[in-house]
């Protein structure tokens, strides 16, 4: 008798556990108050169990142990009383539950054939780091459970000297309603390292098991120069299983409430989500837009159509282009509208898309950004050719926009500019019996593109039709050394392209292969233009070495160098590119990580005679005991063709400093070398540890458009499993 109702017990306990929120790390686990199936054995070990036929009492004493089903109860004295059906345990008890949750109590006492219980003394400790304190605790047969002076913490580990955890949550009573899933606290208090910082009559918050309630989250507490002092109050809103709404109104001081609004909904196939914002500016001289209505919405979804094809949106609409900036909503400076369709199924990609670029900034002039449909596709043939693999890849855009030459005056583009290209691959691979890999390739690609208002073309209206073959061939024969300490493999690599000369580069606009940076990474590319409105033609061998050391302790070395000659043909690169001439410039990277704390790496484009260097980035890494930090130093030459106008150098350096246990401070900042400015730097306070997130910060960065310092002070905090707040204020 003693032995079921022992472990039928365990089932009263676990259903009266407190409720802990959960970790993001860790997610809640519900206690488990399962009754254990019908029949299940119980088993108990004790010193030695009595019983009175006249009282109908049963007592275990010394070291009980009771397993029933998955639980596990130990205590120094258990007792059943038969006639009241009261079940008491006392003395060091212990409560291990199936989702290992640990409770421990001076005293239980169970009724009701468990769905009442009493406990004196109660501590739980929770799977996701969280443990629940109290004098005592009650639970009743509806669903609700008291506690009386209870403490609620997630500091698992971190404690003040005094013994306090660094923060938790204390009340005269909590109840927790298992109905509602809610948690109701009376007179709760706030408490880091043991002194009391916030408290309120009243406070309820859904218990850990609820992902979705509706109620008011964490406010933000918001500053800027067009607004003013802000606070923003979100209210979450559950409108049904799969749907919600949140309201995020921001009250400001300068430009009264401004309102934040969003709409997710999830369905079978897909999921989207619309966030409108809206605001009736009080004080419009204060703004960039002088309206009194400003506002704008943005929406994006994806859907799947079938398992091949999934279809999707993201767009931005707004009533001026500084409105999202100015109040602090989003800092992008062109914001991109697309609709697309994508499919993939065996060999096959097909991506569809009708883009959009919108201007948010006014700095940068909306005639100068396209609208466009893109659609590009690539097949792999599943038969070998010729010993290789065979594909087939195209794609196609028509672009317009209202004025001609812009954003780059060195770089051609028309108002209207149609393209389709089909490119036909062949590749193969062998490698010899003394490890020599061979890699014959061959591309045959063709192209139509119709014109408008190119700038330098001999109509105004043209259309261009090429045929552009190419073939090549990669050898790379690979020398490798096994030591004790590590490996290492040393390859030299050739490579030969033979392709026809690039014509009608007049008339035809340059759209997606403005940018071209040449370095180590593309070096064996066999087209290295970063699109397809240009193309790389002619002869040229392309010679490099490659060598990596795999460190036994987990460290490494890789290093690599080479250089382009332009053997015949037309190069179809100008001055700055680094491949115009006969030789390329010199490019080379090396890359060194001894140890995990420390790294080095370096990357050079240099003529080849070395007498310049026209591109360099070091960078080094140190992590020590307290100490992590970085220096990076950049230097990229002018390259006008390729959308860069000016020189840019610059050093950058951040570190991180351990004060005492916890404590942080950090900083960094970036100096412009070409405009002798400090152009980005910020310093602050961090405290960091498993329960709880502290950081204030300050920020300043320039601003390219109205050549001022953006000052900016940033505050947070996070507690785990009770969330946090944050305090951003710009000067």
């Amino acid at each position: 008798m003693l032995c079921a109702v022992a472990g039928a017990s365990l089932l009263a306990l676990a259903a009266f556990s407190p409720p802990a929120s959960a970790l993001e790390e860790l997610p809640f686990v519900k206690p488990v108050t399962q009754e254990p199936a019908a029949g299940t054995a119980a088993d108990f070990t004790a010193s030695r169990v009595i019983y009175d036929p006249r009282t109908k009492l049963a007592t275990a004493e010394g070291s009980v142990r009771i397993i029933y089903g998955p639980y596990v109860l130990n205590a120094s004295r258990v007792t059943f009383n038969e006639r009241t059906g009261v079940f008491t345990a006392n003395g060091s008890v212990e409560l291990r539950e199936p989702n290992g949750n640990v409770m421990t109590a001076a005293t239980l006492e169970l009724r009701e054939r468990f769905k009442a219980a009493f406990a004196a003394h109660v501590k739980a400790l929770l799977t996701n780091n969280v443990t629940i304190t109290a004098r005592y605790a009650r639970r009743q047969s509806d669903g609700i459970s008291v506690f009386e002076d209870a403490s609620y913490t997630a500091c698992y580990d971190c404690e003040t000297k005094s013994g306090d955890p660094l923060w938790e949550l204390t009340s005269d009573e909590t109840v927790h309603d298992s109905n509602e899933k809610m948690l109701h606290h009376l007179n709760p208090r706030l408490k880091i390292a043991g002194h009391t910082v916030l408290g309120a009559p009243r406070w309820s918050h859904p218990d850990p098991s609820v992902k979705r309630k509706t109620g008011f989250l964490a406010p933000k507490f918001v500053h800027g120069h067009a607004y003013g002092v802000g606070v923003e109050t979100p209210y979450f809103i559950v409108t049904g299983p799969n749907h919600d709404l949140t309201l995020s109104p921001r009250f400001t001081s300068k430009q009264g409430p401004v309102a934040d609004v969003e709409w997710r909904h999830r369905l079978a196939s897909g999921q989207y989500k619309v966030r409108g914002y809206g605001v009736h500016q009080f004080s419009p001289d204060e703004t960039s837009d002088k309206s009194k209505q400003r506002g704008a919405v943005r929406s994006s979804g994806e859907f799947s159509i079938n398992d091949r094809w999934s279809w999707g949106w993201d767009g931005t609409a707004t009533s001026d282009k500084e409105f999202l900036d100015e109040y602090d909503f989003d800092d992008r400076e062109i914001a991109q509208s697309d609709v697309h369709v994508r499919g993939l199924w065996d060999r096959t990609y097909v991506n569809a898309q009708a883009l959009n670029f919108q201007s948010l900034s006014d700095g940068i002039s909306q005639d100068h950004l396209p609208s466009l449909p893109y659609v590009t596709g690539e097949t792999y043939f599943g038969e070998q050719v010729f010993g290789g693999e065979l594909s087939f890849k195209w794609s196609s855009y028509a672009i317009w926009r209202d004025d001609a030459n812009a954003p780059f005056a060195t770089v051609n583009h028309g108002t209207q500019q149609s393209r389709a290209v089909g490119e036909l691959r062949w590749k193969s691979q062998m490698i010899s019996d003394a490890g020599l890999v061979m890699t014959p390739f061959a591309n045959l690609r063709s192209d139509v593109t119709f014109t408008e208002n190119v700038p330098g073309a001999v109509d105004n209206s043209e259309t261009v039709s090429r045929l552009l073959p190419s073939a090549g061939f990669d050898m790379r024969y690979p020398f490798m050394a096994n030591y004790a300490f590590g490996q290492s493999i040393f390859s030299p690599v050739f490579q030969v392209i033979a392709a026809s000369d690039e014509t009608e580069t007049v008339s035809i606009g340059n759209e997606d292969a403005i940018t071209l940076n040449f370095d180590h990474t593309s070096l064996f590319l066999e087209d290295r233009f970063t699109g397809l409105d240009r193309y790389e033609g002619g002869t040229r061998a392309n010679v490099g070495l490659t060598y990596s050391f795999l460190g036994a302790n987990g460290g490494f070395i890789r290093a690599s160098a080479g250089e382009s000659f332009h053997i015949a043909g037309e190069n179809s690169f100008v001055t700055g590119s680094g491949l115009d001439g006969s030789q390329s410039d010199l490019v080379a990277a090396l890359s060194i990580q001894p140890w995990d704390e420390l790294s080095l790496s370096y990357e050079i484009r240099a003529e080849e005679d070395l007498s310049q260097i026209n591109r360099q980035e070091a960078q080094l890494g140190l992590t020590l005991d307290r100490f992590s930090g970085n220096v990076a130093y950049s230097f990229i030459n002018q390259e006008p063709a390729y959308g860069r106008l000016l020189d840019e150098e610059w050093v950058q350096a951040d570190a991180r400093v351990g004060l005492t246990e916890g404590w942080y401070v950090f900083g960094g900042m970036r100096y412009d070398i070409e405009n002798s400015d400090v152009d980005w730097r910020t310093i602050g306070l961090e405290f960091d540890c498993q329960c709880m997130n502290f950081k204030v910060a300050y920020t300043g960065k320039d601003d390219d458009t109205t050549n001022e310092v953006d000052h900016r002070v940033m505050m947070s905090i996070d507690f785990a499993t009770l969330g946090g707040t944050s305090v951003s204020a710009g000067f």
